[in-house]
């Protein structure tokens, strides 16, 4: 099973989330926590990768030697590829 870590940036836009998105967003990623690649996809250029949950997108780095799942950045859809 991986370990799930969170940036500042990551921890800070959750905590403004109201509670539904918030609980969305936390099964998530709980639910790739036991196998990460069937959820996500690889982004065009970048070494991370998106889960896609609902209008908002989690951009993740994963450590498969560590098993270790580093969420990099939480945003809205339309605001997260800037």
């Amino acid at each position: 099973m991986f370990d799930l870590f969170f940036t500042k940036e990551a921890k800070k836009f959750l905590k403004k989330l109201n509670l539904e998105d918030k609980t969305r967003i936390i099964s998530a990623l709980e639910r790739c926590r036991i196998r990460p690649h069937p959820h996500l996809k690889k982004l065009v250029s970048s070494p991370y990768f998106r889960l896609r949950v609902g209008s908002y997108r989690v951009i993740l780095d994963i450590s498969t030697g560590k098993l270790m799942i580093i969420v990099i950045e939480i945003g809205h859809r339309r605001n997260i590829y800037r």
